[in-house]
């Protein structure tokens, strides 16, 4: 798997027994605090993996720091959060590079193993299947409210845990139950990903837009308009996409294209399982995991809203 797809990561076929599957990602801070910075970062890199139903092994750091304005406890902070939050997930890191940068950026270059025959494709959904995601969207908004000082500080502590929070448990969870397609929703925010996932597979899904999990206060601060740029970009791509209901609250319809940092995994996976997938889901930690809409043969727009 490589470019040619929209996958999570690309994988290199070793023999009939092992794959090799590799990602990079990193990004400028979402949070103030260093440790909790290095620790999302770290979280948000592994994703992919998780995404692919693979297991990581070794990291390399990817750090842009500008060394001569900013305190070098800082560094060494977002270096200590992503060194503990990769110990947490089993994975080693063996090293890295770093580049004298204007900007703060941090992240990891990930190598992971599966076989080669049970990797997780994000474009293999089926009509039938349920749609499941497993962590509350809102951290784009409520991130954008922080940067403008509006974000009080026992939101702040929420929504860093929900971005702190290793989908590794979900992805043990999800293979559990008979997975037939998974993404990480990130940037392109909850609409973008499932619209890979749909015109990747061919099929269409219906959202039931009331069951989707959201993070506390997200449509108030969506109301007070703090609507991060990677928002209205997801927004003007895929509206010719997605077919939205007439009354469909304005503040909503925002939230499903909010840029996620460190979001949750979306997975497809047969009907008679949906249910009990997501109570091994809650019961291991993604206590807002939910079933929000169902797949189903092809339509004009791959996403429909109801």
């Amino acid at each position: 798997m490589g470019i040619e797809t929209h996958d999570d990561a690309g994988v290199y076929k070793l023999n009939d027994d092992l794959a090799l599957i590799q990602t990079i990602d990193f990004f400028t801070p979402v949070v103030d605090d260093p440790y909790d910075y290095g620790q999302i970062a770290v979280v948000n890199s592994l994703s992919d993996i998780y995404a692919m139903g693979a297991t990581p092994l070794t990291a390399l750091n990817v750090v842009g720091f500008p060394i001569t304005t900013l305190d070098k406890i800082n560094l060494a902070y977002i270096i200590k959060g992503g060194w503990d939050k990769a110990r947490e997930a089993g994975v080693a890191i063996l090293g890295g590079h770093s580049v004298k940068d204007p900007e703060v950026k941090y992240g990891l270059a990930v190598t992971a193993i599966a076989h080669p025959d049970k990797i997780i494709r994000n474009n293999t959904a089926r009509p039938g299947d349920a749609l499941i995601l497993t962590k509350p969207l809102g951290t784009g908004i409520l991130t954008t409210a922080l940067k403008n000082e509006m974000l009080p500080d026992d939101l702040l502590k929420i929504v860093t845990d929900t971005m702190k929070r290793l989908n590794k448990t979900a992805s043990e969870v999800m293979r559990q139950h008979g997975v037939t397609a998974c993404t990480d929703v990130t940037g392109f925010g909850l609409l973008g990903h499932l619209y890979e996932m749909m015109v990747g597979s061919g099929t269409t899904a219906q959202l039931d837009t009331a069951s989707i999990p959201l993070l506390p206060e997200v449509l108030t601060f969506a109301e007070k308009k703090q609507i991060p740029a990677g928002l209205k970009e997801n927004r003007q791509f895929l509206t010719d996409f997605v077919q939205v209901p007439d009354n469909m609250n304005p503040h909503l319809l925002n939230e499903l294209f909010d840029p996620q940092t460190s979001g949750g995994l979306l997975i497809t996976v047969p009907e008679s399982e949906a249910d009990a997938c997501v109570s091994h889901l809650r019961e291991s930690g993604d206590v807002n995991a939910s079933v929000i809409g169902k797949i189903i043969s092809a339509h004009a727009k791959p996403i429909i809203l109801e």
